[in-house]
């Protein structure tokens, strides 16, 4: 069997740099509409069971600010154990192999002015009998223009179509399958792309999905502040914002009931405001 632990540890090399690159500009349009917020960093460990030692942790980075009214963008890195319960639902982990690591980077953004599209980005590789990367992004605009959702699906594409045939094509479908909120029979956003168990069975398929992954990374760090920066001076009012407000409180109810990452973290230990950074400062029901 692979030791994953050296992949592991330069896959949490970059999503680290990652984050610094996309707080670093993050903080610049902020400088660009006049405010001085910045990112408040919060490092964590992650609560062991009995039996476990030494089983990680991560940084909460958190800002909010006047264009930003609430964004987190975490790194993570844990190891240990999963429940029996859990186990038998996560790919290569089984009651009698229930080890893992995980390692990954998380992001959402909840913005001030309605015409800003609010956004959710992670990127994360695991292990358990088996080792695997998955991740995306998705655009969640509570007022949508056709041309922000056809300039962010268009560079994601570009990024899929140069690592895999089809691969845009499956990953959009799966973010419109998974996106959905099925209570409401609506969609949480515009969709974008997700993917999952992007397995790697030797050195050269984690080299590949790696180099995937990296780029999905770079994408959303240059598509995603486009969009911020041609919204973000647009004049809103009072009927536009309760319409942001009502549109948060379903995406407060997607990550309560329906998310995967939320579970998993809840799930194995994480920290509990950096799992719940992912809800919206404030929100409506109607």
């Amino acid at each position: 069997m692979t030791d994953w632990t050296p992949y592991t540890q330069r896959a949490k090399t970059w999503f680290e740099a990652l984050r610094d690159g996309i707080c670093a500009e993050f903080e610049k349009i902020e400088r660009e509409a006049g405010s001085d917020a910045g990112f408040q960093y919060t490092p964590w460990t992650r609560d062991a069971v009995a039996g476990e030692a030494d089983t990680g942790g991560g940084v909460q980075g958190l800002m909010k600010g006047k264009v930003f009214e609430k964004v987190g963008v975490n790194v993570s890195t844990v190891h240990g154990a999963f429940s029996p319960q859990f186990a038998a639902s996560i790919n290569g982990a089984s009651v009698e192999n229930p080890g893992f690591t995980a390692t990954g980077i998380s992001l959402v953004a909840h913005m001030a002015n309605p015409h800003v599209p609010a956004v959710h980005m992670n990127t994360r590789f695991l292990t358990t009998t088996k080792a695997w990367f998955g991740g995306g992004a998705d655009l969640n605009p509570p007022l949508p223009y056709d041309e922000d959702t056809a300039d962010f699906h268009g560079a994601f594409k570009a990024t899929c179509d140069a690592h895999g045939e089809g691969y845009y094509e499956r990953y959009k479908a799966w973010a419109d399958d998974y996106f959905y909120i099925p209570h409401r029979k609506v969609h949480r956003g515009v969709g974008g792309i997700f993917y999952d168990h992007l397995e790697c069975a030797d050195e050269a398929a984690w080299e590949a999905n790696f180099a995937f992954t990296k780029e999905v990374g770079e994408t959303f760090l240059s598509i995603f502040p486009q969009l911020v920066r041609r919204r973000m001076g647009i004049a809103f009012d009072a009927a536009q914002k309760q319409q942001q407000l009502e549109w948060r409180g379903r995406y407060a109810e997607f990550n309560l009931v329906y998310d995967r990452g939320t579970l998993f973290g809840l799930k194995t230990g994480g920290n509990i405001d950096a799992i719940l950074m992912s809800l919206p400062p404030e929100a409506v029901w109607s």
